[in-house]
């Protein structure tokens, strides 16, 4: 699973990167920041109870 977090952290800064060299600006940065803070939030120790709980699994 971390290959993936990993993935959506890169797809972040590549993001971040593009966004602050592109014409988009706004809506490439925001997005890519998002990624960033989903990947880093996914990495940290108890994320998968967190995201049990709001998603009703048990």
């Amino acid at each position: 699973m971390g290959v993936w977090y990993f993935l959506i952290l890169f797809i972040g800064l590549f993001l971040v990167g593009k966004g602050l060299i592109g014409s988009k600006r706004i809506s490439f940065v925001c997005l890519g920041i998002l990624c960033i803070l989903f990947a880093l939030f996914m990495f940290s120790p108890g994320s998968d109870e967190i995201i049990s709980d709001l998603l009703n699994l048990s």
